[in-house]
């Protein structure tokens, strides 16, 4: 397995949307979905704000690989579950600053107990 860099941490980190495309059974990409994305140290996630049934984090859950596309980085991914509550208060504190701009109407939804239990952590 091989680590983000610090370069593409702050791209992908920086930038305002992430393209996530998971895999189909077939080993093809589904269409890229642009979703939100957090840094936190070495790590990066995206959370679906309607939860575990919502349309992209579902196929994720297939073959929990994909590709990602953000801040001019392009990576292959592997979609790992994050079920740590810790590091999901941590989560909600980056969607806050990050994209509090865009008032509560969008960044709650992102923050209710769907959201939360719909958190992948992204490792290359």
């Amino acid at each position: 397995m091989t680590d983000w860099s610090l370069q593409e941490l702050s791209r992908i980190g920086d930038a305002e949307e992430l393209e996530i495309a998971p895999l189909h059974s077939d080993g093809s990409h589904r269409r890229p979905t642009p979703v939100w994305v957090v840094r936190i140290g070495d790590d990066l996630y995206v959370r679906a704000h309607r939860g575990r049934r919502g349309v992209w984090f579902s196929a994720t859950q297939e073959q929990h690989r994909g590709h990602i596309s953000s801040g001019g980085v392009d990576r292959d991914v592997e979609f790992v579950d994050e079920p740590d509550a810790a590091r999901n208060d941590e989560i909600d504190a980056a969607y806050r600053s990050k994209y509090g701009h865009y008032g509560a109407r969008y960044v709650e939804p992102m923050l209710a107990d769907a959201a939360r239990a719909a958190i992948l952590k992204l490792v290359p």
